[in-house]
């Protein structure tokens, strides 16, 4: 799956990518996972990993997994496949340029293709670009988790039928 907008391609991540992809999560967050998780995430869910690229150069990826356990968030708990952004980055360079909106959009096509209904995130509660985004796209704060981020900063969940 590839989708260009003038010279912003979103498409799925290589191996190739990776050590890109690892020196955005380390400038852009605030939360960093090692090496050896992108390679597995890479490894074991890449149909959901996405990769924006400006003229060759990686500015943004989304990291998702599909899961299958009893969701919380309907009428009813039912056992059903989600799909869990794990991470989201865009490169503050390319900020306020849709590549955030558009590795999102790229991903929901992919779980539904899958046949995922429903997606769901952790974001800072202090995050507000990220909330707006999301919201702006569907999600709904579903609850909020103290401390749930290493330096002690909240989260809240959110979720979307997809």
């Amino acid at each position: 799956m590839e989708t260009s907008k003038g010279s912003l391609v979103t498409r799925k991540a290589r191996t190739s990518d990776l050590p890109e992809v690892i020196e955005t999560n380390r400038q852009e967050l605030p939360e960093n996972y090692s090496p050896d998780f992108f390679k597995d995430m890479l490894e074991e869910h890449g149909d959901f990993f996405f990769v924006g690229e400006d003229r060759g150069k990686i500015v943004g990826y989304v990291m998702c997994r599909k899961e299958t356990n009893f969701s919380p968030f309907g009428e009813y708990f039912s056992l059903s496949p989600r799909g869990h952004v794990v991470s989201l980055a865009v490169r503050s360079t390319h900020r306020r340029m849709d590549i955030g909106r558009s590795l999102m959009q790229t991903v929901h096509e992919a779980m539904k293709n899958a046949g995922i209904r429903e997606a769901y995130l952790e974001v800072r509660t202090d995050n507000a670009p990220a909330i707006a985004l999301y919201k702006s796209m569907g999600y709904d704060i579903r609850k909020t988790i103290r401390g749930y981020y290493m330096d002690g900063t909240d989260a809240h969940i959110m979720a979307l039928q997809l």
